[in-house]
């Protein structure tokens, strides 16, 4: 019997070092529950922008909306981040971005990588309350904040030679 025989039963795992474009525009996403924060970046990979904040509806809604986001701006991989905490272990939030992740790989077509998301949120309202916006306008914006700095984060540690993105199975 050969590997392939004894492999066709068996589901093929999401790998996030499969298919991962060299170069060509990502998206970063700060996952949540309620609120998704979206940033992107240039096919050369050296600017990034905040997105969008999107409120999830519904699976079929969600769906829609990444698929037209993906499509529309040419997006060739998500990088997701993955809330760690403090002392390096994940959390059940942890365990949900990463469903998250596999759904979103599954409804796009589209590989996902993972960095490691800690104080990103933080860092976020930070830079909001230096640039003096209100309590408002700020929960409005933090989401795609956190997600630009996800993408950023990823963006820079890509370049390092020993680089390793975090696996999708935890």
């Amino acid at each position: 019997m050969t590997n392939q025989e004894k492999n066709i039963d068996k589901p093929t795992p999401l790998n996030t070092f499969d298919g991962w474009p060299d170069s060509g525009r990502l998206a970063g996403i700060d996952f949540g529950t309620v609120r998704i924060g979206v940033s992107t970046c240039d096919p050369s990979r050296t600017w990034t922008s905040p997105y969008d904040t999107y409120t999830r509806q519904s699976p079929e809604i969600d769906s829609k909306y990444f698929a037209k986001l993906a499509k529309d701006n040419n997006i060739g991989g998500w990088v997701i981040g993955l809330p760690i905490h403090c002392d390096g272990n994940e959390s059940m939030k942890s365990k949900e971005a990463r469903q998250f992740a596999k759904w979103l790989s599954e409804e796009t077509e589209l590989p996902v990588r993972f960095v490691d998301e800690r104080f990103t949120t933080a860092m976020a309202n930070r830079m909001l309350r230096e640039a003096d916006l209100t309590h408002k306008k700020r929960k409005k914006q933090v989401d795609k904040i956190a997600a630009l700095l996800i993408l950023e984060t990823y963006l820079e540690s890509s370049k390092q030679p020993y680089f390793q993105p975090l696996p999708l199975e935890d």
